[in-house]
């Protein structure tokens, strides 16, 4: 065995014979003055698997640096590390780079982990012993010794994947002795040793960190794949139990339907006495732009204001005067009702509709907390809607927001992160279902059931069919503003533009004024224009949800 002069046995079963990535380019120039005139190494395979190196160094001129191969890649998820640790000597060691101390020649000694890698029935030592230095180097030898018999060696010399041979490889007469030697090193060139041994000579095993690729992140098998449906399956059902125990409106034991007037005793007199703003956030649970333009209306037939409509050419744009009737009883006016009122005249006693800005679209924030409040003072709501909500739909984006978290964690550290995704389904769906859960209390539900009778009245072909003629102008005008609410202005505007007073068409309405050569026949085009352009210049305010 002592007569070979080199063993070329490649073990090309080593996971990192293949595999292993290059700090720097072969040639590269010098990063200071000088070279190495022989490196010295011997490096001893304890049975715990560490490589104990002993290396002496003669340089000529600043003392070098030398980069050691911490880490080659070891398969298609993982990275192989190797550590060094306990450094002593003429050297210190910063991150992965080895610096000399002193002038001419530096010993200094160290551990490697990470070195040994089993392969069925034999165990391969591979490290990158000699070279990775800052400048040229002119001889480099290796001893190598070890707890067993060797079975294999060989070397490579140049890059560090290079598969050419070093100049001598040889084992000793004992065959536990190994000898390497690399005449000319280039700067980052590496002289490296790998040795076999019988299996289980040590105990050492490769040193493995995973390495984050997306596809690896998200891998879809029969764990993964079971696992997020799982995941899934329980947070979306825990999402839709929250809404069937928190967020559905209460039963009604043998609530009404059918249609129903809004006339008692030949007045006016809606179901629950329900007014339009209410109506909407009844319905929809929200105080948004037609609960406003409906109360605006409402409060004109009801003789709290009159809307006068102005003259105007015929590329103007329309606008209208809001008045202020006097010896109106604001007293009887809902707190909604008269925070509106309020933000409308603001100490005025008219102002156009155009000018609706400023204070008033400072204002209607408390029109809209007002109408939240009332819809719980009436009992219909037991907490305000708009704050149950933000509630809900906050802990749908804070879900959201650590399932975002724990994807990346888990797609970071493990093959799991198809999990985190289910955290994100389930925290996009509580956001969005937060917008369903504002739950009516059985109050509330009745008088939802009565209203939705009440439009199904105003929907229906016959609806003021029984109404003698001398109430219709005042009761088709009391639905009118309903109407807006369930969207049905233009049927109920022609309606009451239809209303004669002795066989001709009336002028005007008490609460609606037309400008010069303007009747009611021109009423349905005038309110579905006076509609829009309201809800227009309060939803401009961005107090309140466009429709």
């Amino acid at each position: 065995m002592a007569t070979i002069a080199t063993c070329a046995l490649a073990l090309s079963a080593s996971p990192a014979l293949a595999a292993g990535t290059a700090h720097t380019s072969p040639g590269k120039a010098a990063t200071s003055a000088g070279k190495i005139k022989n490196d010295t190494l011997e490096l001893e395979l304890r049975q715990d698997g560490v490589l104990h190196v002993k290396e002496t160094v003669t340089f000529d001129g600043t003392a070098p640096t030398r980069k050691l191969v911490d880490r080659t890649r070891y398969d298609d998820g993982n990275d192989r590390l190797y550590q060094v640790v306990n450094l002593k000597g003429d050297a210190t060691l910063t991150g992965s780079t080895i610096t000399l101390k002193g002038s001419g020649t530096a010993k200094f000694e160290y551990d490697v982990k990470g070195a040994v890698t089993p392969l069925g029935d034999v165990q391969e030592l591979r490290w990158y012993a000699a070279g990775g230095w800052s400048v040229p180097v002119d001889l480099a030898k290796a001893t190598v010794t070890g707890p067993a018999q060797l079975q294999s060696l060989s070397c490579f010399a140049g890059a560090l994947t290079s598969a050419i041979g070093c100049t001598t490889a040889s084992p000793d007469h004992t065959g536990v002795e190994a000898e390497f030697e690399q005449q000319g090193l280039g700067v980052d060139e590496v002289l490296t040793v790998v040795i076999g041994y019988p299996s289980g000579a040590t105990k050492g095993a490769p040193i493995l960190e995973r390495r984050f690729e997306l596809s690896n992140a998200f891998t879809l098998n029969t764990v993964t794949g079971g696992a997020l449906a799982g995941l899934l399956v329980l947070l979306l059902g825990g999402v839709g139990l929250l809404y069937w125990t928190r967020g559905r409106d209460a039963r009604v034991v043998g609530h009404e339907s059918g249609a129903l007037s809004g006339v008692s005793n030949g007045h006016f007199s809606p179901p629950d006495g329900v007014r339009p703003g209410q109506i909407g956030t009844l319905i929809d649970e929200q105080a948004d732009v037609v609960d406003v333009t409906a109360t605006i209306v409402d409060l004109a037939v009801r003789g709290y204001l009159r809307i006068d409509e102005q003259p105007r050419q015929t590329y103007d744009t329309p606008d209208w005067v809001l008045v202020r009737m006097p010896n109106a009883d604001l007293k009887a006016l809902q707190s909604y009702e008269r925070a509106l009122y309020d933000a409308i005249f603001d100490g005025r006693d008219a102002v156009p509709l155009s000018h609706l800005k400023g204070s008033f679209a400072s204002k209607l924030s408390k029109v809209r907390d007002a109408l939240y409040r009332d819809v719980v003072a009436q009992g219909w709501f037991a907490r305000r809607p708009d704050t149950v909500r933000t509630r809900w739909t906050t802990l749908g984006v804070l879900l959201t927001a650590a399932g975002v978290l724990g994807t990346v964690a888990l797609a970071w550290f493990t093959t799991y992160g198809l999990l985190g995704l289910a955290v994100i389904i389930a925290g996009a769906a509580l956001a969005v279902g937060g917008q369903y859960m504002p739950a009516k209390t059985s109050k509330g539900a009745a008088a939802l059931a009565h209203t939705l009778g009440f439009r199904e009245y105003l929907a229906s072909g016959d609806a003021g069919a029984d109404i003698p003629p001398a109430q219709r102008v005042e009761l088709f005008s009391r639905y009118l503003p309903y109407a807006v609410i369930f969207d049905s202005v233009d049927r109920w505007a022609r309606i009451v533009s239809s209303i004669t007073g002795n066989g001709r068409q009336a002028d005007n309405l008490y609460w609606y004024q037309g400008p010069a050569e303007w009747d009611l026949s021109k009423f349905a085009d005038s309110m579905r224009t006076f509609t829009m352009t309201t809800s227009g210049a309060i939803s401009s305010t961005r107090q309140f949800r466009s429709l």
